[in-house]
């Protein structure tokens, strides 16, 4: 019993510790939350445990995933929506979704606990994102649903702790939430967000606000150097810097200095390496270990690569600069052999910021997914690696003690290459060596090469049939990344080193917060000046568009299509006779054939039995009138 209990009692550590890392963000968030009362959190908690239990209710059962998602499912129907909407009354109905979230993330940390059950904890998650996506795209007011439901944020008390606040854009994002992420109000929130439309309000970051000068047809208006924290813009700028990061890194790769000197170009490329190397270490810093994904790491490794190259030319400058000094030279052909090894790198390195267009999105998701699903190849590649590495070292000094551990390397790597050396092994501790390398050759040729086909399969098939809903998750993490910037003053890499040299430190620990604030506005308008006049010149004109719009009783977001232009002569409320002829021939979409059917039967043995009846009651007056 005791042993039980240990085990009981470990399984609800590990579950409060799951919920502990579960409870905290994973994208970064730089920004002090706006506090929230403890009571409204402790309301919003039980509104979550009340939705919670409605789910449970109605998901009782293991079921298929497409019977919740149907438009016309039996499960999730209008009188559930309406149910989950009551859940927080007046006063909270506007945290629904957001407590749908909670209940999301409950489900899933449930499912990963208590694995007897995970299919239908699973399937309850889907019915939290299912009810979560309906209720967003039914709320018709758009400003309550922006600035409300989406962007507010809120926390739950649990455990005597209080959550930081999150909104719903946020969460979802975190949670990968991809039926949400696809619903109509949430993608025009990000849209919002992505052009600048909604922000950050002044002085208090966690309230979003809408951009109140996005009508104003005044051009100086709009040449302001807050609009660079529009995300569009800042994406555009870390475009372009890439592409001269690129040209730069090509111009240094194509003329090579035999002397070693540092030339223009190359104290421009260490200079831009500095710089977004101080970058991601403030970002580190700031975050923690969640802001380690893939490309962090890969940026990572290339700046690290560029360090190298860095210090070996310093080592070389070191020496004398005479012909005959061979340090100087092997110092300094290694630095430009580690310089040239990066290229690829600089090449790839292109991606990270092309993913905002769908076609590169779509495919860098399928790329993420792979390379997770590759973690389990190489997980079991290093320990059939270790073993027969280990083996045919053993061989080779038992067999007259020859160094050959350079060939056994080399042969293994061919091997995992599809090009096995067999010739290498043939007299290798005979027959042994022979016999234990096809055994190799079979286990890595067959088996894990197979495994790892079969992953990467399973992979792009899970992906390319949501192709769709996974690029609007990515573009909504990018959004999102912006929107969470760390500081309010946005100066992008390589810009950031000016911030960092010459406006921190030398003005920003005495001078007052209002005149730094102005300082830091003169130096962003100095050096965005090139790209505020494109931006101010692409704000008037769509404020003009605005204006058109609201004239006419569009929205402002309305961009008019072809088929709109033409529809204006023609207004089909005034049509009866075409409106009255569509509708007599449209089917039902909400029921099917074998209903309808069913229907019209219903109908037709009603009016039998109404014909019966009346036969019967004619019979029976005949009768009487002949008694």
């Amino acid at each position: 019993m005791g042993h039980l209990r240990d085990m009981f009692n470990f399984d609800r550590r590990r579950a409060r510790h799951r919920v502990s890392v579960e409870r905290r963000r994973l994208l970064p968030s730089y920004i002090a939350d706006e506090p929230q009362s403890t009571d409204s959190s402790k309301e919003i908690a039980k509104i979550a445990l009340r939705l919670k239990y409605q789910i449970e209710q109605v998901v009782c059962c293991e079921v298929e995933e497409n019977i919740l998602t149907d438009p016309n499912s039996r499960l999730i129907t209008q009188d559930v929506i309406e149910t989950a909407k009551r859940a927080g009354g007046e006063d909270y109905k506007a945290c629904i979704v957001y407590c749908l979230l909670v209940c999301l993330r409950w489900f899933q940390v449930q499912a990963s606990v208590e694995l007897w059950d995970a299919d239908l904890h699973e399937v309850r998650a889907v019915a939290c994102e299912v009810i979560a996506k309906r209720i967003i795209e039914s709320e018709q007011d758009q400003d309550y649903l922006l600035k409300n439901i989406l962007l507010k944020r809120y926390s739950i008390f649990a455990e005597g702790v209080e959550s930081d606040p999150v909104n719903v854009i946020e969460r979802s994002v975190d949670l990968h939430a991809l039926r949400i992420i696809g619903s109509a109000g949430y993608q025009k929130c990000i849209q919002f967000l992505w052009c600048g439309w909604i922000c950050q309000e002044e002085g208090n970051p966690t309230n979003f606000v809408e951009y109140e000068q996005k009508a104003n047809a005044s051009y100086w208006v709009h040449f302001h150097p807050d609009r660079m924290r529009t995300p569009l813009y800042q994406n555009i700028c870390q475009i372009v810097f890439s592409l001269v990061y690129l040209a730069v890194y090509t111009a240094v790769i194509n003329t090579v200095n035999p002397t070693g000197d540092i030339d223009v170009a190359e104290g421009v490329l260490y200079g831009m390496t500095l710089a977004f190397l101080c970058d991601e270490i403030v970002k580190f810093w700031k975050v923690g270990w969640n802001y380690l994904e893939f490309w962090n790491a890969f940026n990572s490794t290339l700046y690290g690569l560029l360090v190298i190259s860095l210090v070996l030319r310093i080592v070389a400058l070191a020496h004398s600069p005479s012909n005959s000094d061979t340090e100087r030279q092997m110092y300094n052909g290694l630095s430009y052999n580690f310089l040239a090894f990066a290229g690829p790198m600089f090449w790839m390195r292109m991606m990270l910021y092309l993913d905002s267009f769908k076609f590169f999105g779509a495919m860098f998701v399928v790329l993420r997914v792979m390379m997770k699903e590759s973690l389990i190849f190489f997980a079991l590649l290093f320990v059939v690696l270790a073993g027969f590495f280990q083996a045919f070292i053993g061989m080779a000094q038992v067999d007259d003690d020859i160094p050959v551990t350079r060939l056994i390397i080399q042969g293994m790597a061919n091997t995992i290459m599809q090009s096995p050396e067999f010739d290498t092994f043939q007299d290798f501790a005979y027959p042994f060596g022979i016999i234990l390398y096809y055994v190799f050759s079979f286990v890595i040729m067959i088996v894990l090469l197979n495994i790892l086909i079969a992953l990467y399969n399973s992979a792009y098939e899970d992906i390319s049939g949501n192709a769709n809903d996974e690029y609007m998750a990515i573009f909504a993490q990018k959004t999102m990344q912006f929107v969470r910037a760390p500081d309010e003053n946005v100066f992008i890499p390589p810009f950031n080193l000016i911030e960092i040299l010459l406006v921190s430190a030398p003005f920003e620990w005495w001078m007052s917060k209002k005149h730094y604030a102005k300082l830091n506005d003169i130096i962003m308008g100095v050096i965005y000046s090139p790209i505020l006049v494109l931006t101010a010149w692409i704000e008037t004109h769509q404020a003009e568009q605005i204006r058109w719009n609201r004239r006419h009783g569009e929205e402002d977001e309305e961009d008019q299509q072809e088929w709109e232009l033409v529809a204006e002569d023609v207004d089909f409320e005034l049509d009866d006779s075409w409106k009255q002829e569509v509708k007599q021939s449209t089917p039902d979409i909400k029921v099917d054939n074998c209903t309808l059917e069913v229907k019209q039967l219903r109908v037709q043995v009603e009016a039998l039995t109404e014909l019966v009846k009346q036969l019967s009651s004619e019979k029976e007056v005949v009768v009487d009138g002949l008694s």
